[in-house]
C-alpha cells in the first residue's frame, strides 16, 4: 500500500449534496518514503487557520444538515 502526505494549501468550497459533504481545496500530494515502521496511513497536513475555517464550515454544513431531518431523528443525537 502507498502511503501519501497530503499538505492543504488552499480552501475553496465545501457543500453537501444527497448525503456527501464536498470540500474544494488546493493540495501538494507527496509520497511518503517506505519506513522500516511499517507506517500504512497517509497524513493530512493543513495550517491551523485552514482547520479552523475547516471546522466552522463543516459545523454549518452538518447544522444544514440536521434541518434536513425529521425532528424525531434529530433528538436522539448526542
Amino acid at each position: 500500500m502507498k502511503t501519501y502526505d497530503i499538505e492543504v494549501q488552499r480552501l475553496k468550497s465545501l457543500r453537501h449534496d444527497k448525503g456527501l459533504i464536498e470540500i474544494g481545496l488546493d493540495v501538494l500530494v507527496l509520497p511518503r518514503p517506505a519506513r522500516d515502521e511499517g507506517a500504512t496511513t497517509s497524513s493530512l497536513r493543513l495550517p491551523v487557520e485552514h482547520a479552523r475555517s475547516l471546522l466552522v464550515l463543516l459545523k454549518q454544513q452538518i447544522a444544514e444538515l440536521d434541518k434536513l431531518q425529521p425532528r424525531s431523528r434529530r433528538s436522539g443525537r448526542c
